[in-house]
């Protein structure tokens, strides 16, 4: 059985409206179930609403960015009020209150102009829509002061790729932090590396490689920086889509490590499960769940420690797709 350890949430930066805060411009909200009910057992969030932070009411006039991708303004659709230094003062005190929270990762609303983070439209100063999108100034100067991060937009995690992508990285970040940077040392970056052997192999094998280096090169003297160097590395590495074709090879990988323990039938059922995900006929829990089955009963002792195993908790379920 996998070993039990207590549990505690995740701290997670949120847009106050998709918890059902009623902060948004019209008096109402963005409530998305999937945050609060699925993830609100995991995640402790810190929900931040930008307009009502810098001291706008609710309700308010709508508003929008006018300009180019890298130059624009926040303006109000009815009075035309230029609304850019008062946001933009609060987006600066707020990214450095939201420091000693020890984020590991933020969920914004969708299209906002101040915390959408991808595809923001971008209007004329006439009040009408061009052709370019940016970023809300909130996402931006978040992203700015945490260009690791994993960040995401509400509408993005209902496509299942995104979502396990996301979860994913937190949770490995969360423990990255946990295990290593709670109690730094060269041998708990060794260890921590070689648990997160086959993780890092179904996103990135190359990145596994550069991750390596920065291990083996870590010495007391250089700990410090390069831990800082790890970490990021590390989740740009996790940030690249795990494929089929990935898991299949850690699959295989972890089948060839100890496949002289298994019996015949034993390796031609896991043979057949590899074969049928990589046909994409079943979902990647099912080969999963079988090689924790035989890792357990013939208690392989590295395997078990692999955190491709146990990647976030099993009652996300986001492995189950197909």
């Amino acid at each position: 059985m996998k070993e039990t350890v207590p549990f505690t949430k995740v701290p997670v930066g949120v847009s106050a409206c998709l918890l059902g805060e009623k902060v948004r411009f019209d008096g109402g909200h963005k409530h998305d179930a999937y945050l609060t009910d699925t993830l609100g057992p995991y995640f402790d969030y810190v929900p931040v609403c930008p307009e009502v932070g810098c001291g706008l009411s609710v309700p308010r006039e709508s508003m929008h960015l006018v300009g180019t991708p890298e130059s624009n303004r926040l303006i109000g659709n009815k009075t035309g009020t230029d609304y850019t230094a008062k946001m933009q003062a609060y987006c600066d005190r707020t990214v450095e209150e939201l420091r000693p929270r020890s984020l590991l990762g933020f969920i914004f609303r969708a299209k906002s102009p101040s915390s959408g983070l991808f595809h923001v439209k971008l209007y004329t100063p006439e009040g009408n829509p061009t052709l370019q999108y940016t970023s809300g100034l909130f996402a931006r100067a978040f992203a700015r002061a945490f260009p690791s991060l994993p960040c995401e937009e509400d509408g993005r995690l209902h496509d299942p790729d995104l979502r396990e992508n996301f979860i994913e990285r937190i949770f490995a970040l969360k423990r990255f932090r946990e295990e290593v940077i709670a109690a730094p040392s060269v041998r708990a970056l060794h260890t921590f590396h070689a648990c997160a052997k086959y993780l890092l192999m179904a996103h990135a094998p190359e990145g596994l490689q550069d991750l390596g280096r920065l291990a083996a090169a870590a010495t007391p003297e250089n700990l410090t920086e390069t831990l800082s160097a790890y970490e990021t590395r590390f989740l740009a590495v996790m940030a690249e889509h795990a494929t089929v074709g990935r898991h299949v090879n850690v699959l295989q990988h972890m089948q060839g490590y100890f496949s002289e323990q298994l019996t015949t039938q034993e390796r031609e059922e896991l043979g057949d499960v590899i074969g049928e995900y990589a046909r994409e006929q079943v979902p990647l829990i099912v080969p999963v769940t079988l090689f924790r089955h035989y890792i357990y009963k013939y208690q392989t002792a590295y395997l078990m420690q692999q955190h491709y195993l146990y990647p976030h908790p099993a009652e996300l379920k986001l492995r189950n797709h197909a």
